[in-house]
């Protein structure tokens, strides 16, 4: 894109969002933001806008004709248009531009004499004076804006599948977030006997924090010692095996955060819908070992949040590729998040065995429904690592395979209804020797529950 057409686009966009401001319509300037981001070459003052078009200098020569610096945009449509059209063009404008302007205005000044004020480079040189100015100055609060960058290919990636991320998640582009999910991070419990547990502010993200738990507790049981110390670096290897599981490349994806007055270096920017006042990471890695040592370095974007829910459902997003998930579906509508911002199946089988198939059966069913046509059913591919327990099957409503029922260790996410919690047994051999299953001893946690002790359910034959 030329420079020229950067200028137009740039100082129509402010004006319009002058107007906005004016009549107070602030959800309509947040969904322009999100369609049509800021940059730094964005022009968020309203003295800079009138020094742009020249304003102040047409204000003070005829101080008896309308304030065009307290309502130009309301009085003088056509002076505005042939301004911008001035200011980015690179030929002079046409006589015919000239003769949009308003009569009132033309009276005071010739044509001559209001083509001279604005000429190309005259504006020009005005537009990059004002953006050296505001390079040098550090950015402050919302004034600033949100920026966006081209100078990655993931940027634009990002941008351009941002309201595709939004039907893939809500099934709407005009959806979002809602409040629960933004308030929501992974917050280990202060409890003496709970401190293994995550806790869930309020309803919404609990198959995200189910699923996590889990993984922490596999960490925490089998793989890493159970020390309290232990379960920030757990829900560290966690997250990595989350996301490992989840990646289609050798290049996988982590969104972190940065708030716009923070003075560390920032690499990749990006506005993001859900984040209108923060700066966005895209961070890339491409083993194992380096995505382990990125979370456990920056483990605090998911621990303090806002927004830790959200940034692990995005990466495993970027990871798996939104291609890939949509064909994990049975149906390429199907979504993410559901009703009242539940977690559907599909995010929690992605979370749990790296890909968002639709059922927690095994392998897949074909359905025949005549004519030659067979809907393919997808499910788990093999035995899980945490397997799933659904209280939908006690309805008939779903099978679980012994793929999910039968896991590597004994911890399983519980499906009840609308929640998610989880069940563990603290001895891997249940799962190996059928002597244990005479008796053995099962706990419960339910981050939501504001569990006060742990839940301790003893499993044997009668006597």
């Amino acid at each position: 894109m030329d420079n020229g057409n950067t200028v137009v686009e740039e100082v129509a966009a402010s004006l319009v969002r002058e107007y906005l401001s004016r009549k107070g319509l602030k959800k309509t300037i947040m969904c322009m933001d999100e369609e049509l981001p800021r940059t730094d070459l964005s022009i968020n003052n309203r003295n800079e806008l009138r020094k742009i078009l020249h304003l102040d200098s047409l204000s003070a020569d005829d101080k008896t004709h309308i304030s065009y610096t307290k309502a130009p945009f309301k009085t003088s449509p056509g002076y505005i248009k042939a301004a911008i059209l001035q200011a980015g063009s690179s030929e002079p404008s046409s006589e015919g531009e000239w003769e949009n302007l308003p009569k009132f205005m033309s009276s005071a000044n010739d044509n001559e004499g209001v083509r001279s004020a604005f000429s190309t480079g005259e504006v020009k040189n005005a537009f990059a004076e004002l953006q050296k100015q505001r390079s040098t100055r550090p950015l402050r609060g919302m004034m600033a804006g949100p920026i966006s960058s081209s100078q990655d290919v993931s940027i634009q990636y990002l941008h351009y599948y941002k309201f595709e991320l939004k039907k893939l998640l809500f099934g709407s582009s005009n959806a979002c977030f809602n409040e629960e999910w933004k308030i929501q991070s992974f917050v280990f419990s202060e409890l003496p006997d709970l401190r293994y547990g995550i806790v869930q502010k309020k309803g919404g993200s609990c198959g995200i924090l189910a699923s996590v738990q889990a993984c922490v507790l596999q960490k925490l049981l089998f793989e890493d010692g159970s020390s309290d110390s232990r379960t920030h670096k757990c829900l560290a290897l966690a997250i990595a095996e989350i996301l490992w599981r989840a990646v289609a490349i050798k290049m996988l994806l982590i969104i972190t955060i940065q708030y716009f007055f923070s003075s560390k270096p920032l690499h990749l920017l990006y506005q993001i819908f859900i984040f209108p006042h923060l700066q966005v990471i895209l961070n890339t890695v491409n083993t194992v070992e380096d995505l382990t040592l990125f979370l456990e370095q920056n483990i605090q974007q998911f621990e303090l949040g806002p927004y830790g829910c959200i940034l692990l459902t995005l990466s495993a997003i970027f990871s798996r590729s939104m291609d890939l998930i949509r064909k994990d579906f049975d149906v390429p509508s199907n979504t993410l998040i559901g009703a009242h911002g539940y977690c559907t199946q599909e995010l929690v089988n992605l979370l749990l065995t790296g890909k968002a198939v639709s059922n927690v059966f095994n392998d897949e069913i074909q359905l025949d429904s005549g004519n030659g046509n067979i809907t393919l059913l997808k499910g788990i591919k093999g035995r899980s690592d945490i397997g799933l327990l659904s209280l939908f099957e006690h309805y008939n409503v779903c099978k679980v395979g012994s793929y999910l029922k039968t896991p590597r260790y004994p911890i399983w996410v519980v499906c009840s209804e609308s929640h998610f919690s989880v069940l563990f047994c603290l001895r891997k051999e249940l799962l190996s020797d059928w002597r244990i299953e005479r008796r053995f001893d099962l706990y419960y946690y339910d981050g939501l529950a504001n569990q006060e002790e742990e839940i301790r359910l003893t499993v044997g034959k009668c006597c």
